[in-house]
C-alpha cells in the first residue's frame, strides 16, 4: 500500500499547486475585470479579447479549480445519510462513490470531450469576435480539467482503502492521510 500512497501524494502535491494557481487566476479575473471596466468607462474604449481573458481564466478556475476542491473535501455533497454512517461506512460510501461513478463518468467526460479540443486545435479555431482570441487553448480546460478530477479521486480511493485498512488514518479538514 505504501507504493500507492506515495502515487496519492504526488496526485495530491499537484492538485495543490493546480489550486495554487487557480488562486491566483481568481485575483488575476478580477483585475482584468476592473481595469477592462474602468477603460471602457473612462476612455469609452474596449476590447474583446480581454473580455475572453476574463472568461478563459474563470473557465480554468472552474475546470482545475474542481480537483483542487476535491482534494480538500470542500465541494458540495449530499450529507444526509452520509452523515448517519459509521467512519467505516464513510469511508466505503466514499470508496465506492469515487470508483464507480466519479472516475468513470471523469474519465468519459475527458475522453468524449478531446475531440472537440482536437478539432479545434488542427483548424487552429479562432473566436468570431473582432480581436479575439484563439479557442483551441481554453478548449482544451475541459478533458485536461476532468482527467484531473478523476486523478484526484483516484488518489481519494487510495486514501480510503488505506484507512480502511488501518494503514493510514484521514484528516477529516482536508482529507490528508496521517501514519
Amino acid at each position: 500500500m505504501r507504493p500507492l500512497l506515495a502515487v496519492s501524494t504526488a496526485i495530491d502535491w499537484l492538485n495543490e499547486k493546480v489550486g495554487n494557481v487557480c488562486n491566483i487566476l481568481v485575483l488575476a479575473a478580477c483585475a482584468v475585470s476592473a481595469i477592462n471596466a474602468m477603460i471602457r468607462y473612462a476612455f469609452s474604449y474596449s476590447s474583446n479579447s480581454w473580455l475572453e481573458t476574463q472568461w478563459y481564466m474563470f473557465a480554468v478556475v472552474v475546470m482545475f479549480g474542481s480537483s483542487y476542491t476535491f482534494k480538500r473535501n470542500e465541494h458540495v455533497r449530499v450529507e444526509i445519510m452520509y452523515l448517519m454512517l459509521s467512519e467505516r461506512g464513510q469511508l466505503w460510501l466514499d470508496l465506492i462513490g469515487t470508483l464507480v461513478f466519479l472516475v468513470p463518468a471523469c474519465v468519459l467526460l475527458s475522453y468524449l470531450s478531446w475531440s472537440m479540443f482536437y478539432n479545434s486545435f488542427v483548424i487552429g479555431e479562432m473566436s468570431n469576435n473582432a480581436g479575439g482570441l484563439m479557442r483551441w487553448p481554453i478548449k482544451f480546460v475541459l478533458p485536461a480539467g476532468f482527467f484531473m478530477v478523476a486523478l484526484q479521486g483516484v488518489s481519494e480511493a487510495i486514501k480510503r482503502a488505506a484507512a480502511l485498512r488501518g494503514e493510514v488514518t484521514i484528516d477529516a479538514k482536508y482529507e490528508r492521510p496521517t501514519q
